[in-house]
């Protein structure tokens, strides 16, 4: 019960990772306010976890300032209070083109949600929590912006974005008791990673899946969901400005093509 008594925002609540968070915060006690593009999901979700006095949630576009401005002040009119920031929410895109063959149009609206969305939440929460002196904001980036082969061109660069965004909030923040993690997951089966999945399946080849991590296996939500809510508790109270691979491995080695049986 490491978040008894506190209130975290969860984007990207509906599906995944984001699901998987808000599954596990309000397992530990949390009051939740989750947002997230899929109306119909999240309402879903909302009412699986049970308890309407400790769950609001809405339906908006991440990327829109005066949305996410709206949201996060009816969450403090509501609770008082933000302990917690998962700043989960994100696309993929679909753009594996070369650089010189791109989408700007894609780019931009990858860089408008994957980035963009977790600066708007940072921007007005962290008001509340500087207030507060306390809080703890945890970014989902991904091994595609540590290094390059885990995605396509603007959604690795949106995701070294958002290490960086961590690196320079945590400093601006630090003073202020409010501390700022990223996670970077890395072959996560999620409804954004489901064509991979699905592919392997097809050509039965779903045993290969994961075999460069040095695990030799794929993760699953609730693995990266369970780094999330330490780096969010009083537990990591020490930690800020990091971005941890939760990864099986797979950053600690080249993992060029033919390395690894």
């Amino acid at each position: 019960m490491r978040f008894a008594d506190k209130v975290a925002i969860v984007t990207g609540a509906a599906s995944g990772i984001g699901r998987a968070t808000a599954q596990r915060l309000y397992q530990e006690g949390a009051a939740l306010a989750l947002v997230d593009s899929n109306e119909a999901a999240l309402r879903e979700m909302a009412e699986a976890l049970g308890d309407a006095s400790r769950v609001m949630f809405r339906a908006l576009d991440i990327s829109v300032e005066d949305e996410v401005a709206g949201f996060v002040a009816d969450v403090a009119g509501r609770y008082g209070r933000v302990d917690a920031l998962c700043n989960n929410a994100g696309i993929s895109g679909g753009d594996y083109s070369a650089i010189s063959e791109t989408d700007t149009a894609i780019w931009q609206r990858v860089i408008a949600v994957n980035l963009m969305g977790a600066v708007h939440f940072t921007k007005y929460v962290s008001r509340i929590m500087r207030e507060q002196r306390y809080g703890a904001i945890v970014n989902t980036a991904s091994v595609a912006g540590i290094r390059s082969g885990a995605g396509g061109n603007a959604y690795s660069a949106s995701k070294a974005a958002v290490i960086n965004l961590t690196m320079t909030s945590c400093c601006d923040l630090g003073e202020f008791g409010v501390r700022v993690n990223a996670v970077c997951p890395g072959l996560i089966e999620t409804g954004m990673t489901a064509p991979v999945f699905e592919r392997a399946r097809a050509a039965d080849k779903e045993h290969k899946l994961g075999s460069r991590c040095e695990l030799r296996r794929y993760g699953r939500p609730q693995e990266v969901a369970a780094a999330i809510a330490f780096l969010a508790s009083d537990d990591a109270s020490y930690v800020t400005g990091q971005a941890l691979p939760v990864d099986g491995g797979n950053t600690a080695s080249l993992n060029l093509p033919g390395m690894k049986v």
